[in-house]
């Protein structure tokens, strides 16, 4: 299953894939610096600031846990969170899902899904933030 993640909410399109994932198929998300992320601007990126600098006395050497800065790495992240990844189901669900920025050339005559019960245009409030804009403002670069 090929996923265009273009306008789609990011929580919304990681449930469908982990469940994907689960039933044993292989998922392929593609553009994903153009997924949405829904909620006040100012508070998503006070959230994912706080994940990616979290520290703390006991820990102040940042041991872990990392948090990633990229699009790909974001939606990895997203969909892993989905599953049980604890347990050898989820690792195993979890080594069948790739996600790329853009749309690679051994993809590009293939059949690619979106998913409109994810769709950023049945939110009601406008408040939204692409994924693109959130990781320049972490600074990722890509």
């Amino acid at each position: 299953m090929i996923i265009d993640a273009t306008n789609l909410i990011l929580g919304r399109m990681a449930s469908v894939a982990a469940k994907e994932l689960l039933k044993g198929e292989k998922v392929i998300i593609v553009n994903a610096e153009e997924s949405v992320i829904s909620g006040a601007r100012s508070s998503i990126l006070e959230k994912y600031r706080e994940r990616r600098e979290r520290k703390s006395i006991v820990n102040p050497a940042r041991h872990g846990p990392f948090f990633p800065r990229r699009p790909e790495g974001i939606v990895r992240r997203a969909v892993r969170g989905m599953l049980p990844y604890k347990k050898a189901k989820g690792r195993n669900a979890f080594k069948n899902l790739k996600v790329y920025i853009g749309i690679p050339k051994e993809l590009e005559g293939k059949e690619i899904k979106t998913l409109e019960i994810a769709n950023a245009s049945k939110l009601r409030v406008p408040k939204h933030i692409k994924l693109k804009e959130l990781c320049n403002l972490l600074g990722a670069r890509f």
